[in-house]
Parts: structure tokens; C-alpha cells; sequence
């Protein structure tokens, strides 16, 4: 990973400190120096002030399908929040139904491998660096999402993403109890989000800074292997399902579901979240978390009474892997998360199903951060006040006005805007009808 960005300007200037390293991949493909250039030039634009709510995108339709990815996979949030977890919870297990004190017991064994109450306890903060890549895919309409069997005009070749294989690098920060921030910069775009305990917010280079609706919840990049106490609090209320076999290893299956009442705070007047619920696997061998999967499944109300709901649902699984003990710690090192994206309700040949794919490396991770303090985490000044919309979820939204299907992007047509990307969030949509 880079840390210091090339003056391009200037051979005898001093290099700039990144916020975000950039991996050395970025610089080493095809032309180094004009390569370089470009995502210089991208950076600073994203750097300035805004200067409109919809800055035009960098890379045309490339730059659609780099918005959808960031937006569905950057910073989603885990379905319900994280209470404080009791250590004293395994006491009281004989008055439990026999799926919910093994869930109990799991979660304990959990902890343990993780490096035990005393290591877990003694975190106060943490810093997290690393690189990622993604890519995206549009799959074909009759492959569960479209139009019949024997319809083969309508039939396409799978979008195969080898043109729009993004790469970037990302920064975490977190401290107890509640206080997180994330930046990811992936192909130039930069995208924030952070918590300071009463608001969870976003940031990304297309909208203005937006808090979530609901109650302020984890950030899920930090339960893919890299928090183990917030991920045994998040499991100490899950129900176990059994067992399943995950790269060989034998699992078990833990459960949970987000309450009504969170869902209900979470939806706003145009959309509606039915359900998210997140399921762990956590391997009978070792006892640590191999895979983590979330679903939600959300309904965009049509504003016209002739036409019928439009239906998303969103779900990504992420395999956790190259566990290595970081101060007595077990951290997850490496890792790959599958997304899949499909939506329905309206007539067949109209559903569309769009998959996506991030691995990610850990190259450093360090605890119990000097000179951290709440004031790191502040949200950013222009942070608007969340009256109707808001976060569907922490993964992706819709447009609540279109509604299209990701990647139909017109060939004409030469400034992507929001309205024509279908990964955004619902307060940004209904901003977007007023407009």
C-alpha cells in the first residue's frame, strides 16, 4: 500500500500523505505516470468543495457501475444495533429454549477463540488498513430474474465486469462504545461514513452528507473478522439453526432477526423494509467466524394506484478468512464478500438480477489508539437533519422516483446522475422527487 502520493506537478515537490492508501496495483497497470494522473485529478475534485449536489462522474458509464458497488458494498450496516454483552449471560441458560442457550454456548466458545473475555475487554479503540477490489456483473434475465425459457431474444450474455475491475484502499477507525469511521477510496471516489454514538451518516461524492434513519448500528466491514466483541454481541440474542459445512469446515449456524420496531424506524414514508436478518457461521474446530451473510428484502411504494410496488432484495455473504492473533487477539486478515442484487414486482421481463464481488486484504491493525478521541468522529458540518429518508438497510436503496435496474445507463447519454443509478439511498430518492 501507498502512502504518499507522486507530485505530479512539481519532480522536486514533496509527496502528499494520503488520508487513504492506494495499492501499488493502481500505480503499476498500463501507463504508471498517466494513470496516476488521472486518479490525482479525480482526488482533488472530490477534495474541493461542492460545488452542486450531483457532481458529473469521472468515467462515464464505468463511473454508474462504480457507484452502485460503492454504494451497495462500501459501508453497509449490520440490521439491528449492538447492545453491551454480558459475560454472566451463560448463567441463566437452563430457563432458554434448547436454540437459544446453544446459541449462547456458541457465542462463548466464540470469545474464547477470539482470545478470551480479558484480551477483548482491554480494546478501547482500533485501527484497521487495507486494499480491496471489486467487480460487478449483470446477469441474464432468464437466469432467475426474467423473462422465460424460451425467450432468447430477450436472452443476454452476462455483463462480465473484466473492463470495470475497481481496486482502492480503505482506513478504519473505531473506539468504544459506539464511535466509528470508515473511509474508502476506490478507483479516485472517495466515500465516508462514521458514527459518533447518536447518528450513523454517509458521505459520497455524488450526494451530500446524510444520516440514517433508525437507531445508530455497527458498520458491518468491522464484523467480517475485525471486532470480535461487537460480532459476540450481536450473536448473544441469536437462535442456532444446526449445522453446515463451509469450505470443508463443519459450522454452526447462528440466526438473528432485526425487531419490528427497528424495521419500522428504519423505513420512511416511500419505503418500506420487510425484513433483514443475518445468519453466522462459526466453525465447530476452531470456534471462530468463517462466514457471515445478511438478507433484507424491501418495497418501494409507487406513488401512482395503477401501478404495482417494486421489490429489492439484497443479499451478501462474506467468507472470513487468514486469522492471525494481533496482541493476543484473533483478526481476520483477508476476505470476500458476493452480493447479489435482484429486483421484481413488476411485469417478468422487467426483473433484473445484478451480482457483485469484493475481496479485501488487512494489511495493518493496531489496538488501543493514542491521542484518539471523540472529536475524530464528529459527523461532517453540512450533515442534514433526517426528516423522511434514510439508510434501507446500511447496503443499497433505490430510486424511489425510476426505480430502474442498475447498469441502464443509455449509450447517449454522457453525465451520470443519481437518478439513473439505482444504488442510492431513499432519503437521497425522495430529495430527488422534490427537485
Amino acid at each position: 500500500m501507498r502512502k504518499l502520493w507522486p507530485n505530479l506537478d512539481r519532480e522536486d515537490g514533496l509527496d502528499t500523505v494520503l488520508e487513504v492508501p492506494v495499492p501499488e496495483e493502481m500505480f503499476s497497470s498500463g501507463d504508471s505516470r498517466r494513470s496516476s494522473k488521472t486518479l490525482c485529478t479525480n482526488v482533488k475534485a472530490w477534495m474541493r468543495p461542492h460545488a452542486g449536489s450531483s457532481p458529473p462522474s469521472p468515467f462515464g458509464r464505468r463511473g454508474a457501475e462504480l457507484q452502485l458497488m460503492l454504494g451497495v458494498i462500501g459501508a453497509p450496516l449490520v440490521p439491528l444495533p449492538v447492545h453491551a454483552y454480558k459475560s454472566t449471560l451463560i448463567r441463566d441458560m437452563k430457563e432458554d429454549p434448547i436454540e437459544v442457550s446453544m446459541a449462547k454456548y456458541i457465542v462463548q466458545q466464540y470469545i474464547a477463540a477470539s482470545g478470551g473475555e480479558q484480551a477483548l475487554n482491554a480494546i478501547n479503540s482500533m485501527y484497521a488498513m487495507g486494499k480491496v477490489q471489486m467487480t460487478a456483473s449483470e446477469l441474464p434475465k432468464g437466469n432467475g430474474g426474467g423473462a422465460g425459457h424460451g425467450d432468447a431474444t430477450n436472452s443476454r450474455k452476462s455483463k462480465k465486469s473484466g473492463d470495470s475491475t475497481e481496486m482502492g484502499g480503505f482506513v478504519l477507525w473505531q473506539k468504544k462504545p459506539d464511535l466509528w469511521c470508515l473511509e474508502l477510496m476506490v478507483s479516485g471516489c472517495k466515500i465516508s461514513a462514521g458514527s459518533d454514538g447518536n447518528v450513523a451518516w454517509r458521505q459520497t461524492p455524488w450526494h451530500q452528507s446524510h444520516a440514517s434513519r433508525g437507531p445508530t448500528r455497527p458498520l458491518r466491514r468491522s464484523l467480517q473478522g475485525l471486532d470480535p466483541r461487537s460480532t459476540a454481541n450481536l450473536f448473544a440474542n441469536s437462535v442456532c439453526l444446526g449445522e453446515k459445512t463451509i469450505n470443508g469446515d463443519d459450522c454452526f449456524v447462528l440466526r438473528l432477526d432485526a425487531e419490528a420496531a427497528t424495521l419500522r424506524a428504519r423505513s420512511s414514508s416511500s419505503v418500506e423494509i420487510i425484513r433483514h436478518t443475518v445468519w453466522g457461521y462459526f466453525s465447530q474446530r476452531t470456534g471462530l467466524l468463517l462466514q457471515l451473510e445478511d438478507s433484507h428484502l424491501l418495497r418501494i411504494k409507487s406513488s401512482s394506484a395503477n401501478q404495482e410496488s417494486v421489490y429489492w432484495e439484497t443479499t451478501m455473504e462474506s467468507l472470513i478468512e487468514d486469522y492471525r492473533v494481533v496482541e493476543g487477539v484473533n483478526i481476520a486478515h483477508a476476505g470476500r464478500t458476493n452480493v447479489s442484487l435482484f429486483r421484481f414486482g413488476e411485469i417478468s421481463n422487467a426483473h433484473t438480477r445484478t451480482r457483485m464481488e469484493e475481496t479485501w486484504t488487512v494489511e495493518e491493525v493496531d489496538f488501543n489508539i493514542w491521542g484518539l478521541s471523540a472529536d475524530c468522529f464528529l459527523p461532517p458540518a453540512d450533515l442534514k437533519e433526517e426528516k423522511e429518508g434514510g439508510d434501507v438497510g446500511g447496503a443499497s436503496a433505490v430510486n424511489v422516483k425510476s426505480a430502474r435496474p442498475p447498469f441502464r445507463v443509455p449509450p447517449a447519454v454522457g453525465r451520470i446522475g443519481p437518478a439513473q443509478v439505482a444504488a442510492v439511498d431513499v432519503d437521497e430518492s425522495e430529495e430527488d422527487d422534490k427537485q
